[in-house]
């Protein structure tokens, strides 16, 4: 019997080749140039660029967004970058990159307003790129607003005990939804202490205004936004807030069962009930939906529409004093009028893809917040923001069927991760990428798909 030497073949390891690492993520650094992101940043920043100073703060904060996107979660990860000057260009050093960050959290609110204004400027055009795949395509944009916890491990400004019992930040973020086609891309980050209310409706209301800021003002009228929230924001000073908006604004808000709610729904009869429906129309199982009224809408907004689901729990969850008959209960509110109740309720339930945005966001940069400083932390959640955004946007233009649906893990693993030879021929350079990759193709397809999108300007 020969000797086996394992189960893997035997390589020698040495440094000094010239392969390109992460060489995929070209891929997010051309979606900014063809975004305008990259121009419109350094406009935003150039208040902040010092005289004969080397480095543009909008290029800093750009490198530092690529990091984050590609799976970096502190400052000092923008040496990937650094190392890779043929596809990132220069990169400016630790101390530089640390400086900034001090220098923009330093300004107040002037910094973060003159970044989201950029942003908000870029995101319209990118839109108006990807045409039928944007989120505006259908007329109707959805906003999803729900709180984070973000656990610290340092006493850091602002840190405190959660309501879940752990130790850190409670930021409240604000999701425009991409449909079952897509992802998301977050239009607000409120950055909260640790202590923060999951239903405060202040910070909603700060959320709403922050997230509407973000979109192109067409969908600032005529009810051609949808917010979208869990039973956080289902209190009055929040629903009252956007009731009186109501001529332009949608809502679809999670509310908690009361015992006026659930005395009630044991009053509704059997004849009332009407099946809830799945995404491709079909019955949904053991549930089914119902609309109340009297008692419940004492001291709520006039148009607003309460609308029950009870559905059987699933083997092994444990019922609640608010669940009936061996029901689950749950409960929202809407101004949406004339709509079938099983349509609106389908609608509310899929608010549930934004848990798949917080799930991004933190593989994303927001497993942790680096610094000690809450100012410090707040650019960073614009950092994260940013991020997000060019993950959002790069598939939204230039990937097609299941591939625009893949989370950033499976980007950065399948697509960013590629390595490639830098190869120079007639005043050109190419990254040439290994014809065994298996996901060559994807990354070819979507190179050219950006390259023959219009540059801004």
């Amino acid at each position: 019997m020969s000797k086996r030497g394992g189960s893997y073949p035997r390589v020698r390891v040495e440094g000094g080749g010239g392969v390109v690492s992460q060489s995929g993520a070209v891929l997010l650094v051309e979606t900014a140039r063809k975004a305008g992101l990259d121009a419109a940043i350094s406009a935003a920043l150039a208040p902040w660029c010092k005289a004969r100073a080397v480095h543009d703060p909008g290029k800093i904060l750009l490198d530092l967004a690529l990091t984050v996107a590609l799976g970096g979660d502190c400052l000092a990860d923008v040496a990937m970058l650094r190392a890779e000057p043929a596809v990132f260009g220069p990169v400016a050093s630790d101390p530089t990159v640390s400086r900034l960050v001090d220098t923009l959290a330093s300004t107040g609110p002037r910094a973060l307003v003159a970044v989201r204004r950029a942003r908000a400027e870029v995101r319209e055009r990118v839109w108006r790129l990807a045409g039928e795949a944007a989120p505006d395509a259908g007329g109707e944009v959805i906003v999803d607003i729900d709180g984070v916890l973000v656990l610290a491990h340092s006493e850091k400004q602002d840190a405190a005990k959660t309501w879940k019992k752990t130790f850190g930040h409670h930021p409240l973020f604000a999701f425009v939804d991409h449909g079952a086609g897509g992802a998301g891309e977050p239009v607000a980050g409120l950055l909260r202490a640790g202590n923060a209310g999951s239903n405060t409706a202040a910070d909603h209301i700060s959320a709403t205004q922050l997230a509407l800021s973000q979109l192109p003002k067409r969908f600032r009228r005529g009810r051609r936004t949808l917010i979208r929230t869990d039973s956080g924001g289902g209190t009055h000073e929040f629903v009252n807030w956007l009731a009186a908006r109501g001529r332009w604004l949608s809502y679809s808000v999670g509310m908690t069962i009361t015992d006026t709610i659930h005395q009630t729904v044991l009053k509704v009869p059997a004849s009332a009930w009407t099946p809830a429906v799945e995404p491709g129309g079909e019955v949904r199982d053991g549930a089914w939906v119902a609309e109340i009224g009297g008692d419940c809408l004492k001291g709520w907004p006039q148009g607003i529409r309460l609308i029950v689901r009870k559905e059987r729990p699933h083997p092994g969850a444990q019922l609640r004093f608010t669940d009936a008959d061996g029901m689950r209960l749950t409960c929202f509110a809407t101004n949406t009028p004339g709509a079938a109740i099983a349509g609106l309720e389908l609608r509310h339930r899929q608010r549930a893809r934004c848990e798949d945005r917080i799930r991004d966001a933190r593989s994303t940069g927001l497993r942790n917040l680096p610094f000690h400083g809450l100012a410090q932390n707040q650019i960073w959640l614009e950092i994260v923001q940013l991020a997000l955004d060019l993950l959002a946007w790069m598939p939204m233009l230039a990937l097609t069927g299941r591939p625009r649906r893949w989370e950033p893990k499976k980007l950065r693993f399948r697509l960013f991760s590629a390595a490639a030879q830098l190869v120079t021929t007639g005043r050109r350079r190419y990254l040439r990428l290994a014809a065994h990759w298996p996901w060559t193709d994807v990354i070819t397809a979507a190179a050219d798909r950006l390259q023959a999108l219009p540059n801004p300007g």
